[in-house]
């Protein structure tokens, strides 16, 4: 909790120097072009200088520092840097841009969002200061709330999306089997269901993109410890079937260190508030039994209290070939496209 507190409240100061009138929703009907650019990526302007000195270096660290907890290192966005005078034509519509202004002009370092400028849905970001120093202050406080903004972007996409083009059976079936409101993108197929289990997945040529869906009877904190969770994940992951006879999903509880012997290792746990709801979130990997086939998984799991069980939402990817940055953030967002009948909150 002390973690998600620490980024809302710099998510709170960066857009503090915005004014209402520049924050408005990214899913807001508009009649501008359609964004150009891939998921993930950022397209900085910024001229030489600044981007050959210190504020470059730090906007670099920043924006490409690792996505955790993945089997390969891939940074979390991809950055494409032009100068100001390359600023036109298409790249007016990419998805994602930064401005860098450094100015004597500016009187104080600030970040200003604009959404929908010339493209939609867009994020335009600029980040001006009066001097590099005074830039690279406001960077070091403020960037981690510079890269929840950009993601909140990228997030609100995949939401829209799902609000306009989902799949209403897989929806009503998850309604039906574990009584939560959902909107699945388009895309996902039903690949199992069981009792209290509900397996679906979105294969791609080279990859998969899969979630399971489970349920168990809440018997109070211990339901919900690190241990408890990684037991009844391997419990249901069983039901997903490997390649070969026999073979099926696992959490990977050792991994090798650099001589070749294993050691313990453990999913990381934390909690995460997700439209005002407190969830569990596990991140880690996952093997076959039996087979070898794997990939980094991302967990959620909360309390249904309408019907006392707990409820998770565990996500999977499997891209051996390429990278998994791509396919696990969507599978993330999943998370953002539930909710509960006001029946299962608790009361007030």
């Amino acid at each position: 909790m002390k973690l998600f507190a620490k980024i809302t409240t710099l998510l709170l100061f960066l857009l503090a120097a915005v004014s209402c009138r520049e924050i408005r929703t990214l899913s807001g009907e508009s009649n501008k072009k359609p964004i150009q650019g891939s998921a993930y990526e950022v397209l900085v302007i910024c001229n030489n200088a600044e981007w050959e000195g210190e504020v470059g270096s730090k906007l670099r660290e920043l924006l490409e520092q690792p996505v955790e907890m993945l089997n390969q290192n891939e940074p979390m966005f991809n950055v494409l840097r032009i100068t100001a005078g390359d600023f036109r034509h298409l790249l007016l519509q990419h998805r994602n841009i930064l401005k860098v202004v450094i100015s004597d002009k500016v009187t104080q370092a600030q970040i200003v969002a604009q959404y929908d400028v010339d493209a939609a849905p867009q994020i335009v970001l600029t980040f001006q200061a009066p001097t590099q120093q005074a830039a690279l202050e406001y960077l070091n406080t403020n960037g981690d709330a510079l890269l929840k903004v950009l993601e909140i972007a990228e997030r609100n996409r995949t939401i829209a999306y799902a609000e306009k083009h989902n799949v209403k059976v897989l929806n009503d079936l998850l309604h039906n089997e574990f009584d939560i409101d959902v909107r699945i993108p388009k895309g996902y197929e039903l690949r199992s269901q069981s009792q209290d289990f509900l397996w679906a997945s979105y294969e791609f040529p080279t990859a998969s993109q899969g979630f399971f869906c489970y349920s168990y009877p809440y018997r109070g904190k211990g339901s919900l410890t690190a241990d408890y969770l990684v037991a009844m994940r391997n419990n249901f992951a069983k039901r997903i079937p490997g390649p070969s006879d026999g073979s099926y999903m696992i959490t990977v509880e050792q991994i090798p260190d650099a001589d070749g012997n294993y050691k313990p290792f453990a999913p990381l746990y934390r909690s995460v508030v997700v439209n005002g709801k407190e969830w569990i979130e596990m991140r880690g990997f996952w093997d076959v039994e039996n087979d070898y086939m794997g990939g980094p998984f991302v967990s959620y799991t909360t309390i249904n209290n309408a019907t006392n069980e707990v409820f998770t939402l565990d996500c999977y990817v499997h891209s051996p070939k390429y990278g998994k940055r791509n396919f696990i953030r969507p599978l993330e967002h999943l998370v953002y496209l539930i909710s509960f009948p006001k029946s299962a909150e608790p009361s007030k």
